[in-house]
């Protein structure tokens, strides 16, 4: 009988590529970096004649880890292992585990990563500052975006300003924080000190958040911490900084833009941003928009925020897509 344990994760991943079929495969194969392209393909090469039962047993393995992760994700790794055990007994269950956790890492607080955030924050709201902080720097950045802006202003910047400053948090503590939300998942936690928060969590979570809550942490934070505030506005895109692309860039984001969410987004900017999207529309379509917000009346500075929120979305979406460049100061410059 053929055991897979005599195989390397490289002679698996190609035998499962082969099973997979060409189709399959060069769409997996995409989603990968070139280096690791080249030693697949050089594996794959090497697989002269795989035996049915060989290549069946890594497609098991294959299917019983990915199984194995989605319990870990949906209830935690003490729910994986009740339902792998059940289904597999203790034994398999184990050695499943086993191997994905050796190559899984498991963040703390995976159990409340698929909460609804309107419920985690009944629960964390009249808790320290610092233990809110720790919370959402591991959350999800859309679960922590809602939390943020539910919060009171000031217990908002308070928050915010200690995710941005957080560096590494002792095990303990983090053990501590879990028990505050009543789950034993202490051994979810590594030995190592753990990196969470800092000024890339914050600035993903206001990105995510309303612009209120948005532009009220960032005034307050000029106040509090300029040079924190400049360093987080630094690395943030709001819908002002669209001056800040090239036409072509700018293009291309109008393209994806309704005319009614842009006429709304510039019914309150200054003249600077009106004068950078107008330069970059013809003359006609510059004329019809003018004349829509001409006769578009008052408006709710909310649907304004909305709007222009939209915007800000289409550029980042493109430029995660890398279809355009967006420059975010002096590090940033581009080269023709």
């Amino acid at each position: 009988m053929y055991q897979t344990k005599e195989l390397t994760g490289k002679q698996k991943a190609a035998i499962l590529l082969i099973a997979m079929g060409p189709d399959v495969s060069s769409l997996v194969l995409k989603q990968l970096k070139e280096d690791d392209i080249e030693k697949l393909t050089l594996e794959i090469a090497n697989q002269r004649k795989v035996p049915q039962e060989m290549t069946d047993q890594v497609v098991s393995e294959f299917y019983e880890m990915c199984v194995a992760k989605e319990f870990i994700s949906s209830g935690g790794l003490d729910y994986a292992r009740d339902v792998l055990e059940r289904a597999l007994g203790a034994e398999k269950a184990m050695t499943i585990l086993n191997r994905l956790t050796s190559s899984l890492q498991i963040r703390p607080f995976d159990f409340v990563r698929n909460t609804d955030p309107a419920q985690l924050l009944n629960f964390i709201q009249n808790e320290h500052p610092q233990t809110i902080a720790l919370i959402m720097a591991y959350l999800q950045p859309e679960q922590s975006a809602i939390i943020l802006s539910s919060l009171p202003s000031d217990l908002q910047i308070d928050v915010a300003r200690r995710i941005a400053t957080m560096d590494r948090t002792s095990p303990d503590v983090i053990k501590d924080v879990e028990r505050i939300l009543e789950r034993k998942l202490s051994s979810l936690v590594t030995q190592d000190f753990t990196a969470a928060g800092g000024v890339d969590s914050i600035v993903e979570l206001l990105n995510r958040a309303d612009r209120t809550t948005e532009r009220t942490i960032i005034e307050a934070l000029e106040v509090q911490d300029p040079e924190l505030a400049e360093e987080i506005k630094k690395r943030m895109f709001v819908f002002e900084d669209i001056v800040l692309l090239d036409d072509r860039s700018l293009q291309l984001v109008l393209r994806e833009i309704e005319t009614k969410d842009l006429g709304l987004a510039l019914k309150a900017v200054s003249a600077e941003v009106s004068s950078k999207v107008y330069k970059n529309m013809s003359k006609r379509a510059a004329d019809m928009l003018r004349e829509e917000i001409e006769f578009m009346g008052p408006v709710r500075i909310r649907d304004v925020e909305e709007a222009q929120q939209k915007i800000v979305n289409v550029i980042r979406r493109l430029e995660e897509s890398g279809e355009i460049v967006v420059s975010r100061g002096k590090g940033d410059e581009i080269i023709a």
